[in-house]
């Protein structure tokens, strides 16, 4: 991880789903939890890269606004920004755009994580253990 720095960005964009939306009136439109996944995957986009073999991330705060609507059929464009780094925890602050206006903001922040660990802990909880 030590390859991520404050200030890297990154940009995803994915077209707007009947999977993704909800229906407002007459309309099929981007579900906030669709933005939520959106953001989240944008931003485990942009950490991916650095990260060591071995390790893997998990999403751990997601503050979002959603602001106003994308019609099914659109694209959506996640603007990803490194806010900080605190040891393996990753700020970041993301805005969504469709190709009118934006429609979403976002500050979340993502944890780095020891596969082997995480993986031996959930394998715990299935198996019933503490």
């Amino acid at each position: 991880m030590e390859t991520l720095k404050v200030g890297m960005t990154h940009v995803a964009e994915r077209e707007v789903s009947e999977a993704m939306t909800t229906k407002r009136g007459d309309y099929r439109v981007f579900s906030t939890p669709s933005m939520v996944q959106f953001c989240e995957a944008s931003a485990g986009e942009l950490i991916a890269p650095h990260l060591k073999p071995g390790q893997g991330q998990v999403g751990a705060v997601v503050t979002i606004r959603h602001m106003g609507p994308t019609p099914m059929g659109k694209r959506v464009r996640a603007e990803v920004e490194v806010l900080g780094i605190d040891r393996r925890r990753v700020s970041l602050k993301i805005k969504v755009f469709d190709d009118v206006e934006q429609v979403g903001e976002c500050e979340h922040d993502r944890f780095v994580v020891d596969l082997d660990k995480y993986q031996a802990k959930l394998k715990s909880k299935i198996e019933g253990k503490a």
